[in-house]
């Protein structure tokens, strides 16, 4: 069984905390150009010429190539040194959002996203690997918290920033911003990054086994669901408050920061409660998540209540840490496919949470009904944690202690 913490830095490295530290900012450039574009519509949409709808196909497009890169990469790369599949993936996003930025017309624009998306799985699925193999075994879920840190500040400050610096001197800037982040990353890893040698024994045959197994399926499922009520209630934060506090639309930066604010405090807490226990974390974590979105749904319709709800809600990224360390361990020898899948989840937790949410209002549905909506998703994928565990345990009782 391949062990995630076999590979170690070799003497003279650089501290971990400074590997986990360039890793982060990896992440914090891919977390800003994903959510930068929710604030840049108006701005791609009218230098593109296309309806403001349609911009939502660049958005779709970014996400399918976080899907389907994640194990298209992670198997194709199987034999690849980690150092160099962190500087490669970064290169190519790198070319992606400098090329996004130079886009002459829409569909090429589209395109670009799409190819922006390919190395986002794999890259923190590859940095978790490596921030996990530098720790202690009882501090693993930590160290992957600190590098998904990168993500969650750039909700934070990443965004926001790019936001303001594209609609001030055009949308071509920010994802301009992101491609050099990119490229001082993949030379900080380069630079700092323990050398690792390749896996000789590694194969694309060997890295899809990852999808015959049931407790990975099980443990991406719960992402893919059990995530999707954050993102549920986070997609349309604004016009719920908008619509049921009259909150001013001039307050609407504020309440995503405080939602970032949220998504730090979830990453350090939920690492730590994955590293004390991680199969009494998940469950947990998910039953904090049914309470915490149930209660957007009342707390929405007074201002300052719902802010301080949203911060909440936010701390459901506490569910990123304890499932990337849980793959870790289910997956054997396939643990790069499986922890590229994770983030693969994510995106589709994405995608199923704002779609569901989104019927639910069209349906007539008040807005703060996307915290039921959140709640039912999280019931749901502790449904399938405990259904994937008892099917564990059947199979191999001693398996499911690990």
């Amino acid at each position: 069984m391949s062990d995630v913490r076999s590979t170690r830095p070799s003497e003279g490295c650089a501290h971990p905390r400074l590997v986990e530290l360039v890793l982060a900012l990896g992440g914090f450039g891919i977390g800003t150009s994903e959510f930068v574009i929710m604030g840049l519509v108006n701005r791609v949409a009218q230098d593109l010429q296309v309806p403001m709808p349609d911009v939502g196909y660049a958005i779709s497009s970014y996400a399918l190539g976080v899907v389907v890169g994640a194990p298209l990469i992670s198997a194709l790369a199987a034999r690849v040194p980690r150092r160099a599949l962190l500087i490669v993936l970064m290169l190519l996003f790198a070319i992606g959002n400098l090329a996004s930025a130079f886009a002459p017309d829409f569909a090429s624009f589209v395109l670009l996203r799409f190819i922006s998306g390919l190395p986002h799985g794999a890259y923190f699925g590859i940095a978790a690997l490596v921030a996990a193999a530098s720790a202690p075994i009882d501090q693993r879920a930590g160290a992957i918290g600190r590098v998904m840190l990168g993500l969650s500040v750039a909700i934070l400050i990443g965004a926001p920033l790019a936001t303001w610096a594209g609609n001030l001197f055009g949308w071509q800037v920010a994802f301009a911003a992101v491609g050099m982040i990119a490229l001082i990353t993949a030379g900080l890893v380069r630079l700092l990054v323990p050398a690792q040698a390749a896996d000789v024994n590694a194969s694309p045959k060997r890295e899809l086994s990852a999808l015959a197994k049931h407790r990975v399926l099980f443990t991406l499922a719960v992402g893919c669901i059990g995530f999707g009520g954050m993102f549920a209630v986070f997609s349309y934060v604004v016009p719920t408050l908008t619509e049921q506090a009259g909150m001013r639309e001039a307050l609407g930066p504020l309440v995503l920061a405080v939602f970032g604010v949220g998504t730090i405090l979830g990453n350090l807490i939920g690492a730590r409660l994955a590293d004390r226990n991680l199969l009494s974390a998940i469950p947990t974590i998910l039953i904090w998540c049914l309470v915490i979105q149930g209660l957007f749904y009342f707390a929405a319709n007074s201002l300052w209540l719902g802010i301080i709800c949203v911060g909440l809600v936010g701390t459901s990224v506490a569910l990123g840490p304890a499932l990337q360390t849980r793959l870790m361990d289910v997956a054997e020898d396939a643990q790069t496919m499986a922890a590229s899948l994770n983030h693969a989840a994510f995106n589709g937790a994405n995608a199923l949470g704002a779609w569901l949410a989104g019927v639910t209002v069209k349906m007539g549905f008040v807005w703060s009904a996307t915290g039921l909506v959140g709640a039912g998703l999280a019931a749901a994928g502790l449904v399938i944690f405990y259904i994937g565990l008892w099917v564990e345990r059947g199979r191999d009782p001693a398996a499911a202690r690990v």
